[in-house]
């Protein structure tokens, strides 16, 4: 490959203000940009989108941040009073999107919401409140604060490639993994909670509960860039295909 690899970062569609503007807008974290940079990547931010994938065509890796939690109604559950209300064109076009790269091989990273919808494109499900079922707040001590908690790795996962057999992660959510689906759980928290996710089938997918964009975690920035550094261009012939997401 010539070049920086071209990364998607799927963005938000949020009210924002800045300079004279407050308006929709079309948004994304810096720190997401940056980590994808320093690694060596050329970032591209991806708008709420559910008309057709063809961008993947044009793109080296998919990255996919936090955010607002999944409708349930894709995992078959009612929505928990906890659970936020759905942003619906953001979760139909951030799977159409995963959907296509994993049929691709597209190397994949998702962090935190991102990692959850790996669990779904896989047939997996959530939790949506875990302090009903772990009895305690400490991956969201409170909206806005991160926790912070040690996770454990499986020897011989990518994970583990990159972090070695354990690492202290920052923590911000409320939601979390129940049944991984078809995807292998290759690091867990103190309470057993799946704090990473992957499909060694794949050239690249991993998802991560954490937010290494705000830890500066430039070693799984660059272990991701390098994969979509690797990665042939263009459709290919998927290792393996996940169970489809239940429709809303």
């Amino acid at each position: 490959m010539n070049g920086r690899p071209v990364i998607g970062i799927a963005a938000y569609h949020e009210q924002a203000r800045w300079n004279i503007w407050n308006t929709d807008a079309t948004v994304i974290q810096q720190s997401f940009v940056r980590g994808v940079t320093r690694a060596g990547g050329r970032a591209v931010v991806l708008p709420p989108d559910d008309r057709d994938a063809d961008v993947l065509d044009r793109l080296d890796g998919l990255l996919l941040p936090g955010g607002a939690d999944i409708d349930p109604a894709y995992y078959g559950q009612a929505r928990h009073p906890a659970t936020d209300q759905p942003s619906r064109d953001r979760d139909a076009g951030e799977l159409l999107l995963l959907r296509s790269a994993l049929e691709r091989d597209l190397p994949v990273l998702g962090v935190c919401r991102g990692l959850q919808l790996l669990v779904l494109l896989y047939g997996g499900t959530l939790h949506q409140h875990l302090p009903d079922v772990l009895g305690h707040s400490g991956h969201l001590p409170q909206e806005g604060v991160l926790g912070e908690h040690a996770v454990e790795f499986t020897a011989g996962s990518r994970a583990a490639a990159v972090y070695g057999p354990s690492a202290r992660v920052n923590s911000h959510h409320h939601q979390g993994v129940a049944d991984p689906g078809g995807l292998q759980v290759s690091g867990r928290s103190h309470d057993r909670l799946p704090e990473a996710v992957e499909d060694p089938a794949k050239r690249f997918v991993l998802g991560v509960q954490w937010h290494p964009e705000l830890s500066d975690d430039e070693a799984l920035f660059a272990a991701f860039v390098t994969a979509c550094r690797t990665a042939p261009p263009g459709p290919g012939p998927a290792a393996s295909t996940p169970a489809p997401a239940r429709s809303a």
